[in-house]
């Protein structure tokens, strides 16, 4: 019976996941990994490693040499060292399209919350301040610009559901072709969709190229009154940059689902700024969507130990699964 590793989670319990691996005759090892030494001291004679959080490193995987696969409970994979587990064999998979609708929905709402006031109509009702103006004057939401940096599977359908509440959905995404834009999204630079847009949502990866994308630079060249959203990776934007921008007033309002660290530390300027719409690394969450990412990533460790290759490849291997 092959061993796999539940490397760590934050679900109230893994009654799907053990079902899903215990049916195709798969011995669940359940750990609470945070640090490499928690994954190759739980990982040993595992073939498999689904994880959440769990770091998977150079380190790591030249520690289990019986290791076939990672797969990852989640779209993004940035705690997995790809270019580590390709020199080992190792394949890498991923859940990739468990949310798309959800995500999207979010990141409207935030712009929405953002460029109504809800927010802060809300705060001020609470107050016991009753007044349309009460939060300043609002802009025709029909007459703005939305800017989407990322036009994958999420930021084609943020534009798909918003393109009939703006005027205009302009994207910018270097590694899709112009055929595979949608015939109401219009290209633009990076640099261009800052400057024309009302509001920017970000739907991108976390990569080398990603990181700290959102920098002050950015945001110097960005429209006046900007409101920025981002359901992606905190790591994307600069926090220091966008909250300097947002009391310059070069930045109108932020709404972040996700943070350079999470949680969120206790005393961040973040919190306590009236115009920062958060929550927490929910951007994905439904009950449908929780389980189809569960579903996907126990059934990429189904299928290797059946064929040999994953469902949703992220970095191919060459590690067998064990004879049964």
């Amino acid at each position: 019976m092959p061993k796999v590793l539940y490397s760590d989670h934050n679900y109230p319990d893994i009654a799907l996941e053990r079902e899903l691996l215990g049916a195709a005759g798969v011995e669940l090892v359940v750990g609470d990994c945070r640090t490499e030494d928690d994954v190759i001291e739980a990982g040993r004679d595992c073939a498999a490693i689904l994880l959440q959080y769990a770091p998977i490193t150079e380190r790591v995987v030249a520690a289990l040499p019986r290791l076939g696969l990672v797969s990852r409970m989640g779209a993004g994979f940035d705690t997995v060292d790809t270019d580590a587990c390709a020199r080992h064999g190792v394949w890498v998979a991923n859940s990739p399209d468990y949310g798309v609708g959800e995500v999207a929905t979010h990141a409207l709402a935030f712009a929405l919350a953002l460029l109504r006031n809800i927010v802060a109509y809300d705060r001020d009702v609470r107050s016991g301040r009753w007044h349309y103006l009460s939060s300043g004057p609002l802009a025709r939401v029909s007459e703005m610009t939305l800017g989407i940096v990322g036009l994958g599977r999420i930021g084609k359908r943020m534009a798909h559901v918003s393109r009939n509440l703006v005027k205009r959905v302009v994207a910018c995404d270097p590694y899709i072709i112009d055929g595979d834009f949608p015939a109401y999204v219009e290209r633009r630079t990076l640099e261009r969709v800052f400057a024309e847009s009302d509001v920017v949502s970000l739907h991108v990866p976390l990569t080398a190229e990603t990181r700290g994308m959102v920098d002050a630079k950015l945001l110097a060249g960005a429209k006046r009154g900007l409101v920025l959203v981002n359901t992606s990776r905190g790591a994307v934007v600069d926090v220091e940059a966008a909250l300097a921008a947002l009391d310059a007033g070069t930045v109108g309002g932020l709404g972040l689902d996700v943070l350079p660290v999470e949680p969120i530390p206790a005393g961040s300027p973040l919190l306590a700024h009236p115009r920062v719409v958060l929550s927490p690394h929910a951007a994905f969450f439904s009950v449908e969507a929780e389980r189809e990412l569960r579903s996907k990533a126990a059934r990429n460790v189904v299928t290797w130990l059946a064929t040999g290759r994953p469902d949703y490849v992220v970095g191919v291997g060459t590690r067998r699964p064990p004879a049964r």
